[in-house]
């Protein structure tokens, strides 16, 4: 079983993204387990303070190392089951990281406890980047007022790699970039919507004609959409 441990500083943001669809049903299926855990529950004084001015001036906080280093050592040493260092992942989403890809979603699945930092502020002390994580995230070139949608996002995408989460896990298999490739079109009922039609070989039941009309598809809209993942 996946354990998933999420450190933000607005543990609510999460009461129904990790309840409702996939995630869900993959929790009540005993095939992962959520724990959302606040930052403030580790501040530096009895105010709630985990934040600070940065040092050489500038506008913005920035989120202290220790609560953040607190948090993450908190999460190690109660994982029950204990997890060992090689089988755990820690993963500060920041819009510094490198990119989220379908690859990296299929490396987090196969962890045993993946921890996901939460940023906000203006940044998160560096020491937390170079010390404490051993991935830095981003999800896209924007930037979020919080770690908190990045972290929903991993979730929702390595959850559903999970053997059983999808039901038929030859699902997962087609989907856009789990071949390198995007996704060939999909069609369902009607045959004929308003004058529309569905391709003929998806209607005539040759499984080898409609492998290769996906195959060919899937390549058409990746040159034409994506032809980076061809290089």
């Amino acid at each position: 079983m996946l354990r998933i441990d999420v450190i933000t500083l607005f543990p609510d943001y999460f009461q129904e993204v990790l309840s409702l669809s996939i995630p869900g049903r993959a929790q009540k299926d005993g095939l992962v387990f959520y724990r959302v855990v606040n930052l403030r529950d580790f501040a530096v004084d009895r105010h709630g303070t985990v934040d600070d001015y940065p040092y050489g001036g500038g506008s913005g906080m920035v989120i202290r190392p220790e609560p953040v280093f607190q948090a993450v050592e908190w999460c190690r040493e109660t994982a029950d089951p204990p997890v060992e260092d090689e089988k755990a992942t820690v993963v500060l989403l920041t819009a510094r990281g490198e990119l989220l890809d379908q690859r990296k979603c299929e490396r987090y699945s196969l962890v045993e406890q993946l921890i996901l930092i939460c940023g906000h502020y203006k940044d998160v002390d560096e020491r937390v980047a170079l010390h404490l994580a051993d991935e830095e995230l981003r999800i896209g070139d924007y930037v979020l007022s919080g770690g908190e949608p990045a972290a929903a996002v991993v979730i929702d995408t390595v959850v559903r790699l999970l053997p059983g989460a999808l039901g038929d896990f030859d699902s997962a298999l087609g989907d856009s970039f789990s071949e390198g490739l995007l996704g060939a079109p999909q069609y369902t009922r009607p045959r004929n919507f308003r004058g529309f039609e569905v391709p003929e070989v998806l209607t005539k039941g040759n499984h080898e004609s409609i492998r290769r009309w996906r195959k060919e598809q899937a390549e058409r809209l990746t040159r034409i959409r994506r032809p980076d993942l061809l290089e």
